[in-house]
């Protein structure tokens, strides 16, 4: 089960560390920028923002393909999501 469907049973909107959980949590495998975008349900501009911010601050790593630009999660990341889960599942 993702962030974003624990999230969605108690509440449907969704906050800024709930919007950077759901991108984390699909960064587990190499995934580019239009999947994050459709699967967060982020427009363009707000991906660019949430992107920015979370390279920024090492928790997500851009990779440079010769085909496309692909991000993954760090470890700085997963502590960040473990972290979040956790908070999610003591107010659960």
């Amino acid at each position: 089960m993702t962030v974003a469907t624990e999230k969605k049973r108690s509440n449907s909107h969704r906050g800024r560390l709930d919007i950077i959980a759901d991108i984390l949590e699909v960064s587990h495998r190499k995934v580019r920028k239009t999947h994050l975008m459709y699967h967060c349900n982020l427009s363009f501009k707000q991906l660019e923002h949430y992107l920015n911010f979370l390279v920024e601050r090492k928790l997500l790593c851009p990779i440079n393909d010769s085909k496309s630009d692909l991000f993954k999660i760090t470890e700085k990341g997963e502590r960040f999501l473990d972290a979040y889960k956790g908070l999610l599942g003591l107010m659960g």
